[in-house]
């Protein structure tokens, strides 16, 4: 099996997983439990972790909340910071391209009262900094554009968005689980009060992520969403899992030090793929942004072909239909409709997402197995057609 579905997830780098280990056994104790020797390692080993995920951000430690991952970090960001917001409900803006974990929290408050205002990115999925600003009004409390797209790549300009909102007061939050370890972060350029992490994007554990917070001590930032305990600030209870979050830590000084040279690798095996695959089909459609897309990302269109029948003739290659989320739903991805791609086409597109341990090999694998699923596909459309067609 071909492995290219890296933007749904990663394996655990073998470092990540040796790092993680001995806090499964070893070194089993709460971090909360800082009055013996045994919990004083764990907590010291969190705070680790909490530095290391900083840095790769650009942050200070004391500004990352450990979550379950982006979801979690998004519904708090966005639920938590207009909790917070005193008065009646304001307004939020979002874009149409953003991830469900996004816009279904936005869509929640909605129905409780708050104004939403979705803006349609361009052709090539990115969203206008001047559709931002005018959509922006003195009830608006939270603006929230991801940095990068997990369908089709495209990356936003999030230091002019996160400008626009400083300069109007407004709170600006940041999807970036997509960018770790593909592109550089820096929350201070970004100018972000809060940005969404997740460690299995990034070669680290399922199950463990971050979120940035801006100034952590003021608790009119964030209202917590779960209550029952004091861990992070009391922003986000619970006992935390010590082995993911080391995971992370570790997951993200690997990314960090791979930065330099890593995106050149994936862009130049995407381009060998995309290569390859329009060789195999002349009027194969590419989606997202030509030029500033994320390394290794690439979304492509098979005009004419079934794409249920596609990923059923698929048997050794990995690649997803849209977000891994949505897959199986019937209805095309949200993302490449907003795109204004037609329904035939949304559903005969495919995202390929190659990663840390893809290689040339690999690539020319995945090649070959399309070509063959599109002969395939291609044979048998020819003789439907010429059992339909009369003698």
């Amino acid at each position: 099996m071909v492995y290219l579905d890296n933007n749904s997830t990663t394996p655990v780098d073998p470092l990540v997983l040796e790092a993680m280990w001995p806090f499964f056994t070893l070194h089993c104790a709460n971090p909360s439990n800082k009055h013996h020797a045994a919990g004083s390692h764990a907590a010291f080993a969190v705070e680790q972790s909490r530095s290391q995920v900083a840095a790769s951000i650009g942050a200070d430690a004391e500004s990352i909340i450990f979550t379950s991952g982006a979801t979690e970090s998004n519904n708090l960001a966005i639920l938590g910071a207009c909790r917070a917001h005193a008065g009646a409900p304001g307004h939020i803006v979002t874009s149409a391209i953003e991830h469900k974990a996004v816009l279904e929290p936005c869509f929640h408050l909605k129905s409780l009262g708050w104004s939403v205002t979705v803006l349609s990115p361009d052709g090539f999925g990115v969203v206008d900094c001047q559709a931002v600003q005018a959509a922006m009004t003195q009830e608006t409390v939270l603006v929230s554009i991801q940095a990068a797209n997990n369908e089709i790549g495209t990356m936003q300009e999030v230091a002019k968005i996160g400008q626009l909102c400083e300069s109007e007061g407004v709170l600006f939050h940041c999807d970036a689980a997509q960018s770790l370890g593909r592109m550089p972060i820096d929350v201070g350029l970004w100018n972000v009060d809060l940005l969404s992490l997740s460690a299995h994007k990034a070669y680290g554990p399922k199950g463990v992520g971050a979120l940035f917070v801006a100034d952590r001590r003021l608790a009119k930032t964030l209202v917590p969403l779960t209550f029952g305990g004091g861990q992070e600030s009391g922003i986000r209870p619970g006992t935390l899992p010590v082995p993911g979050i080391v995971g992370f830590g570790a997951a993200c000084e690997l990314a960090t030090d791979r930065l330099s040279y890593e995106p050149e690798r994936l862009h130049r095996l995407r381009h060998s793929l995309l290569n390859q695959l329009q060789e195999s089909h002349k009027a194969l459609v590419v989606h997202g942004h030509p030029v500033n897309s994320l390394p290794g990302l690439l979304s492509v269109g098979f005009p004419g072909i079934d794409g249920d029948q596609f990923l059923f003739a698929l048997r050794s290659l990995a690649i997803s239909q849209g977000a891994a989320c949505s897959s199986g739903s019937p209805e095309p991805s949200h993302v490449l409709t907003a795109l204004g791609i037609g329904y035939e086409l949304a559903r005969s597109s495919f995202r390929f997402g190659i990663g840390r341990f893809t290689t040339d090999d690999d690539i020319a694998m995945a090649a070959d197995e399309v070509k063959r699923v599109l002969s395939l596909l291609n044979t048998s459309l020819r003789n439907v057609s010429q059992k339909n067609t009369p003698s």
